[in-house]
């Protein structure tokens, strides 16, 4: 039986996901402009308000099925920390994609590996999905901790698989959490 994920609002340790608002737009181009995200994000189209506006649009409307994507707000400051989106969702086989940006001021702190957990053990409480997946450049040696953190296993190397922001194509890691092997971190209430 296919389920589709519906919007939601998760409560994880000190921070709120929820779909995002047009009204973020504005440290949404922030991020969009960040180095590291252009660098390691090449899919990312932000670079000036109205793409803002239009991201934080596209990433609200769930409708479509093939995605779910939830800003990350911190919840003592109400500041916004970045996005997370299950994308690439194919109900018929029951897989997606994950993929996350984290602002320059929370990285470090694991809120990305926090956030990847509770997406996951969410989308699989959630849907009929059975496999969620994560790659990510070889030298991005932050993201191979952040996907490991969330529990999702490294499975294989992916050789010249992606163009990245510099321009190069890269080799990436392929990272996977399927429904039979929850993260031993912590799920959401």
């Amino acid at each position: 039986m296919k389920r589709v994920l519906e919007p939601a609002t998760l409560v994880v340790e000190g921070f709120l996901l929820r779909p995002p608002s047009t009204a973020e737009h504005r440290a949404a181009l922030e991020l969009g402009l960040d180095p590291d995200v252009r660098l390691w994000n090449p899919r990312c189209r932000i670079t000036d308000e109205a793409s803002a506006i239009e991201d934080c649009r596209a990433g609200a409307d769930w409708s479509g099925g093939g995605h779910a994507t939830f800003s990350i707000i911190e919840r003592a400051t109400d500041r916004y920390a970045g996005n997370i989106a299950l994308h690439g969702i194919d109900a018929d086989v029951a897989t997606a994609k994950v993929g996350y940006r984290i602002a320059g001021w929370a990285r470090g702190r694991g809120v990305a590996s926090t956030v990847l957990d509770a997406v996951a053990a969410w989308a699989f409480a959630q849907s009929s999905l059975r496999r969620i997946e994560l790659t990510h450049a070889v030298e991005n040696a932050a993201s191979c901790r952040v996907a490991q953190k969330g529990g999702f296993g490294l499975e294989r190397l992916l050789p010249a698989n992606k163009r990245f922001g510099d321009g190069r194509v890269h080799d990436e890691h392929l990272h996977a959490r399927t429904h039979a092997s929850p993260a031993d971190g912590p799920l959401p209430h």
